[in-house]
């Protein structure tokens, strides 16, 4: 398990992939796929270093995406630009 989570995170440092990644696990009905997915990117590039690009101090983003986290929608965003990302909406 450890090698898939190895190649999970390198291909997660290409802004093609984790934006894929998002938009897959942002599909699932269960809010904590998306929440999951949104942690895995921010490790992917450094919770330090995301953390402070969004503003917020790196134990309070930690604990907001942990499994029992229940971020707010401010955070998210945050998270999402500091990773280099943005939010969109399509039509289904």
């Amino acid at each position: 398990m450890e090698k898939h989570q190895q190649w999970l995170k390198e291909q997660l440092e290409n802004p093609e992939f984790a934006a894929e990644f998002l938009t897959a696990a942002a599909e699932d009905s269960e809010p904590s796929v998306y929440l999951s997915a949104i942690r895995k990117v921010a490790r992917s590039r450094g919770m330090g270093k995301v953390a402070e690009a969004a503003g917020i101090p790196k134990e309070s983003l930690s604990r907001a995406l942990s499994a029992r986290g229940n971020p707010r929608w401010s955070t998210l965003s945050a998270v999402l630009r500091a990773s280099g990302m943005k939010l969109t909406v399509t039509a289904i």
